[in-house]
């Protein structure tokens, strides 16, 4: 008799469960009490049954409305055991819930294995496509991500997170353009979004667009996390354009933040004493490498650079020759040049510069034995200068009737420089004999 009973309250409770069940499916968020007297039914069926496919589906559905994550991921995948052995499973919908709530806690392998099953036969499902690609972004299957965010994006193409998303991956497979478009619509109805508005810098600074790159960065110099990344990339684009007073402000506006990352710390400094070694401001360089070189002697040519700079501290003509301004530059050559043979008059006949490299001055030079054209050649270099730049200097001889050339330079000459040169009327002066031409001039 007491097990009839039983039997039909059980059977009644679990018609109530359906019922309720059906309601919330049907998009109805379960009052508390309803919420509640679904949650203790179903947890009374499992006492009774742990695998009760009908229980698990309401345990489900109320965890998942309700936004418990964990508990509709762990109840989800629960029921995925189930389906090939229930045929009134709805799979798919099992599959979908499961993966989307694996992805609000992280667990990304599940999410994935549940939402790639789900997207079987259901390809154009917009949530599958947009939570897939944001997986593969995560992953860093660039090109997988794009393929699916970009079906998520043509069902909804208003939609924030499908747009952060595929500009990023745009940006990561090299194709900065698109991702430019979406990323700056992220940045106007997401002004916090720090992250897409960096990436979208960076796109800037890949598609050539380097004033609206410097834009970008130079607004998120002072934010906390991208800050110190910002200032250097706002730098090194000032830097690049020769806007000194920009390029120091932005490295050391870089270096107020605390806790800058050892790689950003360490180029801030590196870019910055390059500045202003470019301003001739040479202690201040000094004191930017010696800095560096206490905290990472290794770090890319510092040992050079500092040799080098204490030399250029403690000789103001060999500053002028390598990182002065043009004007001065080319106004030491000039010295050089008519001064260069003992008891001659000379008469400079035509200058010409490439950029910054070097300066090429023609001078018709007399003397009491002999009289003839000479081109002088001043390369801007403190590194060996190589057979390319002597093979160019000796057509541009030919070209300006010069009867011989001389290649001057604050470094020295490789071994190809110096063979191509022996049957030449080519004279190289490297840094020892520059040395030499500067005390006297």
């Amino acid at each position: 008799m007491i097990t009839g009973l039983l039997a039909v309250g059980v059977a009644i409770l679990l018609a109530v469960v359906f019922a309720v069940s059906r309601r919330s499916r049907s998009g109805r968020t379960p009052r508390t009490k309803d919420r509640q007297a679904l949650v203790a039914a179903a947890n009374r069926a499992l006492a009774q049954n742990p695998k009760d496919a009908n229980a698990l589906s309401v345990l489900a559905d109320v965890y998942y409305t309700d936004q418990e994550w964990e508990k509709a991921a762990r109840t989800y995948a629960l029921l995925t055991g189930l389906v090939a052995t229930n045929s009134d499973l709805d799979e798919h919908l099992i599959n979908v819930r499961h993966g989307l709530s694996s992805v609000q806690i992280n667990d990304l392998e599940n999410a994935y294995k549940s939402l790639t099953l789900a997207r079987q036969g259901h390809e154009d499902e917009f949530e599958i496509n947009f939570n897939l690609g944001q997986i593969e972004v995560r992953r860093r299957n660039y090109e997988r991500a794009v393929g699916l965010l970009r079906a998520a994006y043509d069902k909804r193409p208003d939609h924030a997170g499908t747009a952060r998303y595929l500009g990023q991956a745009y940006y990561r497979i090299k194709r900065p353009k698109e991702a430019i478009s979406l990323l700056r619509r992220v940045a106007e109805a997401q002004p916090d979004d720090k992250e897409s508005i960096f990436m979208l810098g960076q796109a800037y600074y890949e598609a050539g667009q380097s004033d609206q790159a410097i834009r970008v960065f130079t607004h998120l110099r002072a934010d906390p996390a991208f800050g110190p990344k910002s200032a250097l990339m706002a730098g090194s684009l000032h830097l690049k354009a020769r806007n000194y007073d920009a390029a120091e402000m932005d490295f050391k506006i870089g270096l107020k933040h605390p806790g800058i990352p050892p790689e950003v710390l360490l180029e801030l400094k590196y870019r910055l004493a390059a500045t202003h070694s470019r301003r001739q401001n040479i202690e201040e360089a000094l004191r930017e490498l010696e800095e560096i070189a206490r905290i990472n002697p290794q770090y890319k040519d510092v040992s050079a650079q500092l040799a080098h700079t204490r030399e250029l501290a403690g000789n103001r003509h060999l500053q002028v020759f390598l990182i002065a301004p043009t004007s001065e530059f080319i106004g030491l050559c000039r010295r050089i040049v008519t001064n260069y043979f003992a008891r001659s008059n000379v008469k400079i006949t035509d200058i010409s510069s490439n950029r910054n490299e070097y300066v090429d001055i023609l001078a018709e030079v007399s003397t009491a034995k002999w009289e003839d054209t000479v081109l002088f050649r001043f390369v801007r270099s403190n590194s060996a200068v190589g057979e390319l730049v002597l093979r160019d200097l000796y057509s541009r001889t030919k070209e300006v009737h010069a009867g011989r050339g001389l290649c001057i330079c604050a470094g020295n000459f490789s071994e190809g420089a110096t063979a191509f040169v022996e049957a030449r009327l080519i004279d190289l002066i490297d840094k020892e004999e520059l040395d030499k031409l500067l005390k006297r001039v």
